[in-house]
């Protein structure tokens, strides 16, 4: 149990009470509600920690009393309230290790998805709105919201690039994995002789972030607006309604240029690229992962080959894992649960060993 994240967050529990009864902050209506909100995360935590130190001193004080003469029949008792506030510190901790560990709490958040096409040409684009399709109609099974922030077709047909956003109970959860290389195996349609061709996509998975967890500043960015153009670069808007933002400390550069509003292409922008430096900030700050955890999961390295989809044998295989399934159809038509529990229970049996 870290003691000292929980003694930082209780101070700041206390500054945000300060805050929010400050005059000038509630007459700024944005910043009352985003303090209002830190304060309703930091809540639970602190109210457990409060809980915990509570039966601390309650346990500190039976001790002492125990130490002195007493009879028999208030030994027997003290003894056993000792043991009911023994369980009960034991299982406040165990609520403060989940609330403090923020993989525990991600659990619901939203998350972004990055495909982009690979080696293999056509092909790859072809395979990258594949990925696309089976993700979204797997999203549709599980009841979540997806929602097109940016795509590039390709002429002929799938895509470069796309990027959407997928939100509801578990999405986070259950995809996270998904990040690495994609390849497929199988005869192109302009493949005359038959050949086998493999191609790659690259997927990315990024948590969206809460205002509250990452603040950029607007003197960071350098946003340019443009005219959006398709396939082959033929412009499809009359107006410059497309939007490139760049975050000039990290050099993170996002480009919009679905939506017809120059505001929502902003607004799209502005999510991807918060998801892109908060994910940057959490693998910097988890680097030093434990290897074993990563040998049972893999790393999410964006380079890594995570999986197979091989058409002539109508099979997938995960890496990482093992997991081989000759449903190729029914899970690039979004069946995934049987590999997408499979990769759960690898990383529960990981987090278990280490």
């Amino acid at each position: 149990m870290n003691i000292e994240k929980l003694q930082k967050a209780e101070a700041r529990y206390r500054e945000l009470e300060g805050l929010l009864a400050d005059p000038q902050v509630i007459a700024d209506n944005k910043r009352y509600q985003t303090l209002a909100k830190e304060m309703a995360t930091l809540t639970p935590l602190v109210n457990t920690y409060h809980e915990h130190a509570q039966i601390v001193h309650e346990k500190s004080e039976l001790t002492h009393l125990l130490s002195e003469k007493h009879d028999k029949e208030f030994v027997d008792l003290a003894h056993a309230e000792l043991e009911d506030l023994r369980v009960r510190q034991e299982n406040l901790e165990r609520q403060l290790e989940e609330l403090l560990n923020p993989k525990r709490e991600e659990k619901d958040r939203d998350l972004i998805v990055e495909i982009r096409a690979g080696t293999g040409g056509d092909e790859a684009a072809l395979f990258a709105g594949d990925l696309y399709r089976m993700y979204t109609k797997y999203a549709a099974q599980k009841d979540w919201r997806v929602d097109l922030i940016n795509s590039h077709p390709a002429e002929g047909g799938g895509f470069k690039e796309i990027v959407f956003g997928i939100g509801g109970k578990g999405a986070w959860e259950r995809l996270k994995w998904e990040s690495g290389a994609h390849r497929v195996q199988r005869v192109p349609t302009t493949e005359a002789s038959g050949r086998i061709h493999t191609s790659a996509a690259t997927v990315v998975i990024l948590a969206e972030p809460e205002e509250v967890e990452l603040v950029i500043d607007q003197k960071d960015l350098k946003i340019d607006v443009f005219r959006a153009s398709g396939p082959g670069g033929q412009s499809v808007n009359t107006a410059d309604s497309a939007i490139r933002i760049t975050h000039i400390p990290t050099g993170t550069v996002v480009v919009c240029q679905d939506e017809r509003s120059q505001l929502k292409n902003r607004l799209k922008a502005m999510r991807v690229l918060r998801a892109r430096i908060l994910d940057k900030m959490q693998e910097d700050s988890h680097a030093k992962e434990s290897q074993e955890r990563k040998a049972k999961v893999g790393t999410g390295d964006r380079s890594e080959k995570i999986r197979t989809y091989n058409f002539p044998d109508r099979r997938v295989t995960d890496h990482r894992i093992g997991f081989t399934s000759h449903q190729l159809n029914s899970i690039l038509d979004g069946e995934m649960e049987e590999l997408i529990s499979a990769l759960m229970e690898a990383e529960l049996k990981a987090e278990a060993e280490t």
